[in-house]
């Protein structure tokens, strides 16, 4: 029987990023899951998920995750980049330490954790996935929901994606992204729900489930690279 592969989950301690871990779980990964405080979050003890309590914006913390999932599970075959902060305010009311905040958790926290598996998946010569969590609102923004700085930040995701799909292809390395509309997690608990179904034309709310699931997709779908996966009700479409 082929060995287990493993993935490592960021972001991992609620919301999107706990879905995602059980959905690994559930199908017979070994999951590699990281946050800030993912020892607290309450995940069921099991021999194939090992927590890491770490900021991914810190190389310290993504080295502590690869060789966590080395040591302790053999390999690293996918990852999911689901760390991600947001907050919608005018462009003007943005402060330098906003935007460093998104620089450092949204970009640097994929691309330290992105280097160490990319370097481990070339040893172990098996190609592997990278898949990463965006927004919608990164190339169809929204009037009434201003986002810019941090859309700086996802739509570098969605260019970086491209770019790696292409850099690695012939190593059979996948680099995919899904794309987020209005998702129903803890982020958005204060927002009223009438409100967030304006977000889309199917007037939906997404759960964490349906992301976790277009992830899942993205992470087995041995033929699909430099994809990026719109779960948003349609938003991605046009004017409504």
């Amino acid at each position: 029987m082929a060995s287990k592969k493993t993935v490592i989950v960021t972001g991992a301690s609620q919301g999107i990023g706990a879905a995602i871990v059980q959905v690994f779980l559930d199908r017979g990964y070994n999951v590699v899951a990281t946050s800030r405080s993912v020892s607290k979050a309450g995940f069921a003890p099991s021999p194939s998920l090992a927590l890491v309590d770490g900021d991914i914006g810190q190389a310290a913390t993504a080295e502590k995750v690869a060789e966590t999932a080395i040591d302790k599970f053999g390999s690293i075959d996918h990852v999911v980049n689901n760390a991600g902060i947001f907050s919608a305010k005018p462009f003007t009311d943005y402060t330098a330490d906003d935007f460093r905040r998104f620089v450092s958790t949204n970009l640097e926290g994929f691309i330290f954790i992105t280097q160490f598996a990319v370097k481990q998946m070339l040893a172990q010569g098996t190609g592997g996935s990278v898949t990463s969590i965006t927004a919608s609102l990164a190339d169809n923004p929204i009037a009434g929901v201003p986002a810019s700085i941090p859309m700086i930040t996802k739509g570098g995701l969605n260019a970086i994606t491209l770019s790696l799909a292409s850099e690695y292809a012939k190593s059979n390395i996948r680099f995919n992204a899904v794309a987020p509309g209005v998702v129903d997690t803890p982020m958005h608990e204060s927002n009223s729900k009438d409100s967030m179904k304006t977000l889309s034309p199917m007037g939906t709310i997404s759960d964490s489930k349906d992301i976790a699931d277009a992830v899942v997709y993205l992470t087995e779908a041995r033929t699909v690279t430099g994809e990026v996966l719109h779960v948003d009700g349609g938003a991605h479409a046009g004017r409504w």
